[in-house]
Formats: structure tokens, C-alpha cells, sequence
């Protein structure tokens, strides 16, 4: 297959650093909210922290984790890195989908769950053990997921690991 020149590997680049720095931003920003909103007694705040945390996810979280994705397949498969070619990439790809497929299964269920109880609930969501449960697990897991993108980041600009040893026969 034809890779790609310096003006494609230049504009896919691109697209790839603004995903990435979307999806950092947002989950900081996330992470930030669902802080702000354990210190809030009103109902109605409470709920609207939690659907803003919600449609943040959807709308924002969610596109910026898929194209990050989607740009990182075409920088390796279009460009000279590959895929399995070298350590760091190998590392970049099992914690990017691993932190996509938790927040898939995991974060998100809990930001819904939380958001469905505080629409039906308000104030007394806080009584309620599972928006308890969904509101703590999303702080510390949800900052877990803040760091590790920005340690993928950091991954990015080091490359600290080099070459993968081709095994011999």
C-alpha cells in the first residue's frame, strides 16, 4: 500500500493531536465537575452537573476517544511507524483501547446510572447507595483515565522504548 506524503502525514497528525487533546480535555474537565458536584446539597444542581457530565461524555468524550482511534489505525497503517513495530506504539494501542472499552463498560454505565437517579431523585440522590456508588466510582476511576491519557501522551513524545527485536529461528 501507497503511504502517505509529508502533506498527508502533516494534516492526519493533526487531526490525531486535536482528538487527542479533545478527549484529555474533556476527561479533565469531567473529572473537575464530578468533584465540584459531591459538594452540592441542591437537587436541581445536582442533576445538572450530572446531565452536563453526561452530555459532555456523549457528545464530546465519546468522538474525540473514536477519532483518536480511528486517526491512530490510518498514522500507523498509512505511515512508516506500522502497528507493531515499535514498544511504544504497542504500549500506546493496549492502553488506548483498554481506556475506551472501561469507559465504555464502566465509566459510562456509571455517569448514566448517576444521571437517571438524579433526574428521578434530586437531592435525595444523595441517600441513594448506588448514585453514591456510581458519583465515587466515576471521580477516582474517571481521574485514573485523566492520567493515563496524559501519561499516553507523555509515551508519544519520549518514545521511550525503541524497536521491537524481531525473534530469531
Amino acid at each position: 500500500m501507497k503511504k502517505l506524503g509529508l502533506k498527508g502525514r502533516a494534516w492526519l497528525k493533526g487531526f490525531h493531536i486535536f482528538f487527542c487533546c479533545a478527549w484529555i480535555g474533556t476527561a479533565l474537565s469531567i473529572v473537575l465537575l464530578g468533584f465540584v458536584k459531591s459538594h452540592t446539597p441542591n437537587g436541581d444542581e445536582l442533576y445538572a452537573f450530572n446531565a452536563s457530565i453526561k452530555l459532555i461524555d456523549d457528545f464530546i468524550i465519546i468522538p474525540a476517544a473514536l477519532g483518536s482511534l480511528i486517526t491512530g489505525l490510518l498514522i500507523c497503517w498509512l505511515t512508516n511507524w506500522g502497528f507493531f513495530k515499535f514498544k511504544w506504539i504497542i504500549v500506546k494501542w493496549i492502553l488506548t483501547i483498554a481506556q475506551i472499552l472501561f469507559g465504555t463498560f464502566y465509566l459510562g454505565k456509571w455517569t448514566n446510572g448517576a444521571t437517571a437517579i438524579t433526574d428521578m431523585e434530586r437531592a435525595m440522590s444523595l441517600q441513594n447507595q448506588n448514585y453514591l456508588y456510581f458519583r465515587d466510582m466515576s471521580n477516582y476511576f474517571g481521574s485514573a483515565q485523566a492520567f493515563l491519557l496524559i501519561v499516553v501522551i507523555f509515551i508519544s513524545v519520549f518514545k521511550p522504548w525503541g524497536v521491537k527485536k524481531k525473534e530469531s529461528s
